[in-house]
């Protein structure tokens, strides 16, 4: 379906990426974290203006039309991987798709496995101290983090 109106965006930004691009900064605003393989556009606002504005997947084959209302109070920013920035000035649009090219990537082991271990390397992600029973009243205050790894005993 093209040339359908889905939404106004009124927060401080938008951002549109691929599972394999701007992971953190897609979780840091509330966004998903996607395995690499997933064919999906992550639609994540920033900080917007209605609480009932979330995070949603797109199938990879969306075309996204962004545009800057000609009755917009003023002009918006783009930038590319924050890299290059562009005014958008009111009438302004820009279309996103998924490439036609996907980005190859290079795994130690599987690309899953590679994924997990990256997750919990760079975000530790649910690594957490395991609870203790209640009838532990032992002076051991060990706990292993739920990564199980033995470089994460306190």
């Amino acid at each position: 379906e093209r040339n359908r109106l889905i939404t106004k965006v009124q927060g401080d930004g938008l951002l549109i990426s691929t599972p394999t691009g701007s992971t953190a900064y897609s979780v840091s605003a509330g966004g998903s974290i996607v395995h690499p393989s997933v064919p999906a556009i992550l639609f994540t606002p920033i900080c917007p203006h209605s609480l009932s504005f979330r995070p949603v997947l797109l199938p990879d084959s969306a075309e996204l039309e962004l545009k800057v209302p000609r009755s917009a109070r003023g002009t918006a920013w783009v930038s590319f991987d924050g890299k290059k920035r562009e005014e958008l000035l009111q009438g302004d649009s820009i279309k996103v798709r998924m490439s036609e090219y996907p980005m190859p990537s290079i795994n130690k082991t599987d690309e899953t496995d590679d994924w997990f271990k990256s997750l919990v390397r760079c975000l530790r992600w649910n690594e957490r101290l395991d609870q203790v029973p209640f009838e532990d009243t032992g002076s051991n205050n060990r706990r292993l983090f739920a990564s199980g790894r033995d470089d994460d005993w306190m």
